[in-house]
């Protein structure tokens, strides 16, 4: 599919689950994962290698591998052990993994990861990387969840802190505007990317379009009647405010030893439509993004941007104590 002359780019979400087959069955014997943290990751690694295989078979030249992809989704308990898996966003495992199948297949890769950083700071942190194998740049996610829903529990500031700076300096970044919204210039368009609970927040989807993203992805782990309920809705509306094209991916299945559902539902949306999977493989989402809709008079004869009155919408706002 072409990119930035054409403006049709045929894009990829992965939806799957932890490939390790070993995992224990029972949350008692976890510890035994201990000294095999890198069998899991590599596991995780060969299997998201084989899923950009098939998607750049397909034709996509940009892939948004899933939350966390080279673990299980861990934080649905507290245990220290996981602390272990995370590693550095340049030069670890992961990325070098995933550098090497974005040269390799000539493909732009997101790949989230769980990231070490200086001073023993971790975060959730997507990787920019580029068809060439070359890091654009990174972002890490904003806004960290703590808490119980009907179907299970989620305990992510245990393992991870939220970003309260710049971003990087990577290269793609197109605007300096708000660093913590790094948008990247790729050769299929302008990339921007949340993860996860970020994607409620109303400023996110707005800031990366003011940033210039055309595209957003938005990797995600996510469970529960609510969360479900507005997976559908929340994308749509964000991509018809801020006149951009949203790929959500999420989990699909479920994981050993904690057996939580992830409901997968996966997909693309434009401002106006949602758009059909083309992929018949059940852990990959395959859409055409055509970049010229973002061009074009909107079908509601609706000019958001222009006749927008920002100032006119909240008083500034106290953080509430203790939160």
């Amino acid at each position: 599919m072409k990119g930035r002359d054409g403006k049709l780019v045929r894009a990829a979400l992965t939806q799957t689950v932890n490939a390790y087959p070993d995992m224990p069955s029972s949350l008692d014997k976890i510890g035994e994962l201990r000294s095999r943290l890198e069998q899991v990751r590599d596991a995780n690694l060969e299997h998201n290698r084989d899923l950009i295989r098939r998607a750049a078979g397909m034709g996509a030249r940009v892939i948004c591998l899933g939350e966390l992809f080279a673990a299980p989704y861990f934080a649905l308990t507290l245990d220290a052990l996981w602390l272990d898996m995370a590693e550095d966003a340049a030069g670890g495992e992961s990325v070098r993994a995933m550098r090497h199948a974005a040269k390799e297949y000539s493909v732009i890769v997101i790949a989230p990861i769980y990231e070490l950083a200086s001073g023993g700071l971790r975060y959730n942190t997507a990787v920019v990387i580029d068809e060439r194998g070359s890091v654009l740049g990174k972002f890490r996610k904003l806004h960290i969840p703590q808490g119980k829903n009907d179907k299970g529990e989620f305990m992510e500031k245990f393992y991870y802190g939220q970003s309260d700076g710049p971003q990087n300096e990577g290269a793609g970044k197109v605007s300096a505007d708000n660093p913590l919204f790094p948008v990247f210039q790729t050769s299929v368009g302008r990339i921007g990317v949340s993860i996860c609970y970020d994607r409620h927040f109303e400023g996110v989807t707005g800031s990366l379009a003011d940033a210039g993203a055309q595209i957003v992805l938005s990797p995600a782990v996510t469970f529960g009647t609510k969360s479900r309920r507005m997976w559908c809705l929340e994308f749509p509306v964000d991509a018809a405010r801020h006149n951009v094209i949203i790929g959500g991916s999420n989990r699909f299945g479920a994981e050993k030893p904690w057996g939580q559902q992830f409901f997968g539902a996966s997909y693309f949306v434009t401002p106006n439509r949602r758009l059909e999977n083309l992929s018949r493989h059940p852990n990959l989402v395959v859409a055409d993004l055509d970049l010229h809709e973002l061009d074009a008079p909107d079908p509601a004869g609706w000019n958001l941007r222009r006749d927008a009155r920002p100032e006119m919408y909240y008083p500034k706002r106290k953080r509430k104590e203790g939160a």
